[in-house]
């Protein structure tokens, strides 16, 4: 025990500097992650959106960007963003996590859409409704409970895939944990360092699917399955 507290593990988890870089990084990361989970939802409802509607060019449209979006590497963008764009770093980050997660998300809400019986629609019209009536008040919601697993999911891999951002200089989590690294150059310091980045993300992204699971389940109470 004595020879763990005299440790340079010790040494270094005693050490503010640590913790005000690794909090820097993760107020980054933070950043980084929820603009681009806030803009990838709305643009995604409405290119998925779009693209449900059947109209031919604006079902084109958005089949297009989709396609060709999502079989592109994620790194690839955010560097478009930065050298051809010009962007800052943190923006070009969120604007390339946000053009990618938009066209996986797009595909979501399209899947989430089709899964509803066109009895519902039906129903819908014999009501009166109009088109963003009925997809506001009959559609969506028991859409949306199947939506929410896949969305969710995909808003993990866009808190993990910030770590993209070191590429650009980007100060966030796991760019601060490398610099920290070359402060803290003993083995066991460096390896320790990517163990606590490790478990940071792991407790936020854990915390995300788990209220998602009871925000699912909450929804579902009452409502049973699509097309019950």
């Amino acid at each position: 025990m004595e020879a763990f507290m005299n440790s340079p593990v010790m040494e270094m988890l005693t050490d503010p500097v640590l913790y005000i870089g690794l909090g820097y990084g993760l107020l980054l990361t933070l950043q980084i992650a929820g603009l681009s989970i806030a803009l990838s939802f709305v643009f995604g409802t409405i290119i998925g959106s779009m693209r449900y509607t059947g109209l031919p060019v604006i079902s084109h449209v958005a089949t297009i960007y989709i396609e060709v979006i999502r079989n592109l590497p994620t790194l690839l963008l955010i560097l478009v963003s930065y050298f051809v764009l010009g962007l800052p770093a943190m923006w070009a980050a969120t604007i390339g996590l946000t053009i990618y997660t938009s066209a996986i998300i797009a595909e979501v809400i399209r899947g989430g859409l089709n899964s509803v019986p066109t009895g519902q629609w039906e129903a819908a019209r014999s009501q009166g409704f109009s088109f963003l009536q009925s997809m506001r008040y009959i559609v969506l919601p028991p859409a949306v409970v199947k939506m929410i697993p896949p969305i969710v999911s995909q808003f993990v891999t866009v808190i993990k895939d910030s770590s993209f951002a070191m590429a650009i200089g980007a100060y966030e989590l796991m760019f601060k944990g490398t610099i920290l690294a070359a402060k803290y150059w003993r083995p066991a310091q460096i390896i320790t360092i990517y163990l606590v980045i490790s478990l940071v993300y792991f407790i936020i992204n854990f915390a995300i699917s788990t209220v998602a699971r009871r925000l699912q389940t909450k929804m579902s109470v009452g409502r049973g399955g699509i097309g019950d």
